[in-house]
């Protein structure tokens, strides 16, 4: 997400590091090349506008011309107002700035109601699921899920069968009761079975009609829910942004969960629907597995499209992903003098999977922009599948004992693993190399290379 815009960004800023000192005309030329960038980013127009005229009239002011590095500070700038355009109603800091808002507000008497509301096809149904696994994975709550969706029965039966996937319980109901009905019964039950949080999935359209308005109304009057989240594909582009006026003005919207964030390069929904609806962005979902929900931090998000990188949300995505009993048994392995063997590297190249590939930590690295040019995430992650099929392709004896795999056996390898021989001879090179340094870790050695490198990316790392 925010691809094109980042590199577009970082353009810009790169221009205007190399400037001794910042004038108005380099303000101007670079605040240009940032609306155009918003523009092709698929932001409206009139936040464009009004987001270049809150950054000019800032960059003017004393804060650049006073600053003894002022292309740092319109950097800084450029971030705040980043910030504010995404935080939303966001109370104010002690420093008059926005506090943005992070997750959701949960401390309500329980059961806590949320009420999604969205167009079909934005993906209530799998947030709601996405959303009731976060809950009971980061904030420990009981979840009750139920869908008020009657003309779509397939939609209450596949609601029912994710709330199974994530650990939640969900409120049957017949496809004749009315909707306000049904979450009203569904309500009761989370009171009376002490859940913490109940989650109504309502029905969608493809557009926008009175019925549906009148709907999601009686829905809400009948749970008077905590929170009223709006649903909407990022990649919706401007249609997304007529929807949130219109759900805007018949609920009272506490916030915004943009779906199929990960498929859409341009990101301008992210920075006009905040803008339309007055209501902030609460949620991103990045891709199609339960756990591919992330609370939207318009800071850090700030960050990332200004090629900061965030690497806050990388840590907390290697403690919540990486397999740490399987990473301290390597380490024991390689620290005593045993061999690593390619199975030990598939092991390694699965945990990169799991992190969500190549692309995925890039993205949460800084200046990941600027290595667009020279660093495939696509590519990379297409290396890491072929090279896991490669060593499945292996039996047990070959990836303990690599030195047997002669020219007969690469051929019958690289053809179960549908891929040249060369590949093959690349990763059984790359592995030598690999398993020649796991050697020289034997004893102290990993300690010695660890206090030398003192946080920096060993060397090879993408960006080092």
């Amino acid at each position: 997400m925010f691809d094109s815009l980042t590199q577009r960004l970082s353009r810009t800023l790169e221009a205007l590091r190399g400037k001794g000192r910042i004038i108005e005309d380099n303000i101007t030329e670079a605040l240009r090349d940032v609306r155009v960038a918003l523009l092709e980013a698929d932001v409206a127009l009139p936040v464009v506008k009004r987001f270049i005229d809150s950054v000019k009239s800032r960059a003017l002011g004393e804060e650049v011309a006073s600053s003894l590095t002022p292309s740092q500070a319109f950097v800084g700038i450029l971030h705040r107002e980043l910030v504010a355009l995404m935080a939303g109603g966001a109370p104010q800091a002690a420093d008059g700035a926005p506090r943005p808002r992070v997750g959701l507000e949960l401390r309500a008497q329980p059961p806590v109601g949320i009420l999604l509301a969205g167009l079909q096809g934005a993906g209530k149904t799998t947030t709601a699921a996405k959303l009731a696994r976060w809950l009971i994975d980061s904030q420990h709550k009981r979840v009750l899920m139920v869908s008020t969706d009657v003309r779509r029965p397939a939609a209450m039966l596949q609601l029912e069968r994710l709330a199974q996937q994530v650990g939640a319980e969900y409120f049957p109901a017949e496809a004749s009761t009315p909707p306000a009905q049904i979450a009203s019964a569904a309500l009761e039950r989370a009171r009376r079975a002490l859940f913490d949080v109940l989650i109504v999935d309502t029905a969608g359209r493809l557009h926008v009609d009175e019925e549906l308005m009148a709907e999601v109304r009686d829905i809400d009057g009948a749970i008077h829910p905590a929170e009223r989240l709006f649903v909407v594909d990022a990649m919706a582009g401007q249609d997304a942004l007529n929807a949130a006026k219109a759900f805007g003005a018949t609920l009272d919207l506490t916030g915004v969960i943009l779906t199929k964030a990960d498929g859409d390069a341009r990101g301008g929904a992210a920075l006009s629907v905040r803008e339309i609806t007055g209501r902030p962005i609460v949620f991103l979902g990045v891709g199609e597995k339960p756990e591919a929900l992330e609370p939207f931090d318009p800071e850090r998000m700030a960050s990332r499209i200004l090629g900061m990188g965030d690497v806050l949300a990388l840590v907390e995505q290697v403690k919540k992903q990486v397999d740490t009993g399987e990473a301290e048994r390597l380490a024991r392995k390689v620290t005593s003098g045993q061999g690593f063997d390619l199975s030990d590297l598939k092991g390694q190249l699965e945990q990169l999977q799991k992190m969500g590939g190549v692309g995925t930590l890039l993205d949460k690295l800084p200046g990941a922009a600027t290595r667009g040019a020279g660093v495939s995430a696509d590519q990379g992650d297409l290396q890491v599948r072929r090279q896991i099929a490669i060593i499945n392709s292996m039996t047990p004896k070959e990836r303990r004992q690599p030195g047997v795999l002669d020219g007969s056996r690469r051929r019958r390898i690289a053809r179960g693993a549908g891929v040249q021989v060369q590949d093959v001879n690349r990763l059984l090179k790359q592995f030598l190399e690999m398993q020649r340094v796991m050697k020289s870790l034997k004893g102290g050695r990993l300690r010695h290379l660890m206090g030398a490198l003192k946080g920096r990316a060993p060397p090879g790392f993408p960006g080092s």
